[in-house]
């Protein structure tokens, strides 16, 4: 137990509850195996195996067991992009053509514009899913210069930003572009530049031979019988900027505390806290409204979080990371099967152990406790755009709008900032937060006007 939960029981009680829970829906699901951790901020609070990593050898399930991450490679290409853009190698806004001049498809659209980096990293390229090959039937994954030959004889399923479309294809292209601007070998560029200096030493772009003792056996779906097939081990090749790497669940909550961490590049921190916030900004959202996606990563709105995150599934392996930026909390999910489902695990992980974390690391402090100076402020202000209510609510000096529909929803909090002079703290979008809130005084010590950003409401005489 680590000392976090050794300090927070009710953290370790709602961990227990989902230990239990986990168990079970293995067994009731008749599952081989899976890892799963939790991450606050730079500590991997718990972390757990369930199961089996192999079956027949009853060799178990473990925080370091090692699986194929698959798709979750797509945000090591997108971090190795953001690297070179950062560096000045690219932009995000580039042709993909300027840098692999090779690069053909047959086009769709009169006035489409030119495939560029960002396309491919939001998948709105309208590039097929796929190259062109059945590697997903077949298993024979095609080379980087088979793709590139059957290159021009794909056909783009849409124009670019028409439609968001996931593509293997996509991430694929932008292994190579990694590639082409840093001048090494993407494997190589991964290694030295990512897992190096992240000190993730279990994790792989090819899987070594002194790794694969430790590789989760991997196992089909469940079939009707109740029968499990062994599936085979798999080398993605071409595809490896999109599929091929693997890890642990040590490993990767060593990748999420860099999310969850603030400064200049350099040394561990292998992007600057600006570029990682830019990564998980919504760049395209989908119709729903409900989710999108970054620069890498899939972003979505869940029991009122904005969790962001990916997931993968190759033969045998499927896989999930999901972190709550705001909060620092991550899951991290990894099983051994076609029918893990990691999703379901990592979701019920949040919304069982989240809420205590938040509890667990609260600030502390009393019950708020008004300044009685503030009193002179309190009372009704108009202009010519709205009326506004300043009042002491909860312990808090609060300015309103009392006309709008949930007044709540207009509430800003005033933090004390200097004499008189408050800082507007609110909901995200309003356009006063973060401006000064200045109350001007008469030479009776009676409210004059007050300042609001640059313009000015007055006190109502009634």
């Amino acid at each position: 137990m680590t000392a976090f939960l050794e300090q927070h029981p009710e953290v370790n009680s709602a961990i227990h509850l989902f230990e239990i829970w986990t168990e079970s829906q293995r067994v009731n699901r008749n599952q081989p195996g899976l890892s799963v951790g939790i991450v606050l901020d730079q500590e991997l609070i718990w972390s757990r195996g369930f199961g089996f990593a192999d079956e027949d050898a009853k060799t178990p399930a473990k925080p370091d067991t090692i699986y194929r991450i698959a798709s979750i490679s797509k945000v090591f290409t997108a971090t190795a992009i953001l690297q070179l853009r950062d560096r000045g190698r690219l932009r995000l806004d580039d042709p993909i053509q300027e840098h692999l001049p090779w690069f053909e498809i047959q086009p769709v659209g009169k006035d489409a514009p030119p495939i560029t980096i960002w396309h491919l990293l939001t998948h709105t390229s309208g590039l097929p899913r796929e190259a062109a090959f059945p590697y997903w039937t077949d298993f024979e994954f095609p080379t980087r210069e088979q793709i590139r030959l059957k290159l021009p004889e794909q056909r783009q399923a849409y124009p670019p930003e028409t439609q968001w479309k996931y593509s293997n294809l996509a991430l694929t292209l932008a292994g190579e572009i990694v590639a082409e601007a840093s001048g090494e070998p993407y494997a190589e560029y991964i290694q030295k530049h990512i897992l190096d200096p992240l000190e993730m030493t279990s994790t792989s772009v090819v899987l070594p031979e002194a790794h694969r003792s430790r590789l989760a056996e991997a196992y089909g779906r469940r079939m009707p019988d109740g029968a499990r097939e062994r599936r085979p081990f798999t080398d993605s090749r071409g595809l490896t900027p999109a599929a091929n790497l693997s890890s642990t669940v040590e490993d990767l909550a060593r990748f999420l505390s860099l999310q969850f961490r603030d400064g200049p590049a350099g040394g561990r921190q292998i992007l600057r806290a600006s570029t990682l916030r830019e990564m998980r900004r919504v760049q395209w959202l989908k119709p729903d409204w409900k989710s999108g996606w970054g620069l890498g990563f899939g972003i979505e709105r869940r029991e009122g979080r904005v969790q962001v995150g990916h997931g993968g599934n190759v033969a045998g392996y499927t896989t999930r990371i999901t972190f709550w930026p705001q909060a620092k909390i991550a899951v991290i999910v990894m099983t051994n099967a076609d029918d893990g489902n990691p999703v379901m695990y990592a979701n019920r992980g949040f919304d069982l152990v989240s809420p205590e974390i938040l509890k667990a690391t609260a600030p502390p402090g009393e019950p708020a406790q008004p300044d009685s100076a503030w009193n002179r402020y309190v009372g009704k202000y108009r202009n010519s755009w709205e009326d506004t209510e300043v009042l002491v609510l909860g312990g808090e000096l609060v300015m309103l709008s009392p006309s709008a529909v949930d007044p709540k929803e207009s509430m800003l909090k005033l933090r004390p900032a200097g004499q008189h002079t408050f800082l507007a703290d609110g909901q995200e979008g309003g356009a006063e937060i973060g401006e000064p809130v200045v109350f001007e005084l008469d030479t009776e010590g009676n409210v004059k006007r007050v300042k609001v950003g640059e313009n000015y409401t007055f006190p109502v005489k009634e």
